[in-house]
């Protein structure tokens, strides 16, 4: 039943989601479960448990998926038939080239071959997915201290 219901080009190969969280220096500071493709990015988001320890002090930069969301800070949407004001566009930009810093994040755990590829593992053991992920994060950071992805000055 799983392999009919899960079939994406060949019957052992699976797609999965999980929900990472990242300061401005690329370091991974957590890391949700894996989920099924199917699973939207919000339920993720709120079974992760990551809002409850967010306050107003430090709000979360997420994409359009998180649109409504308590202390999530997302790109402004353009109102239908219309056109977004000069200063929504400036806040957009201002808030989609700090979210660059999550993307190259992303883009650094898609180089590890069990993220970056289809899943060919057990469907059902959702457990060590989640633990390779937490591995593979976990090297991530590790391999930030020894080469950082940009350099700052302050």
């Amino acid at each position: 039943q799983h392999k009919a219901y899960y079939h994406s080009k060949s019957p052992t190969n699976y797609a999965f989601k999980m929900q990472i969280a990242s300061d401005f220096s690329h370091r991974i500071l957590h890391v949700s479960e894996f989920y099924h493709c199917s699973v939207h990015d919000i339920k993720i988001l709120r079974e992760s448990g990551l809002l409850e320890h967010t306050e107003q002090t430090a709000q979360s930069i997420a994409d359009k998926a998180f649109v409504g969301e308590e202390y999530v800070i997302t790109p402004r949407r353009k109102p239908r038939r219309g056109e977004l004001a000069d200063e929504d566009k400036n806040f957009n930009r201002d808030i989609n080239s700090a979210r660059a810093a999550i993307e190259n994040t992303n883009q650094r755990l898609k180089i590890y071959a069990n993220l970056g590829g289809v899943y060919r593992g057990a469907i059902d053991n959702f457990h060590k997915i989640t633990k390779i992920g937490h591995i593979v994060s976990a090297l991530c950071n590790l391999n930030l201290s020894k080469h950082p992805i940009r350099k700052y000055t302050a």
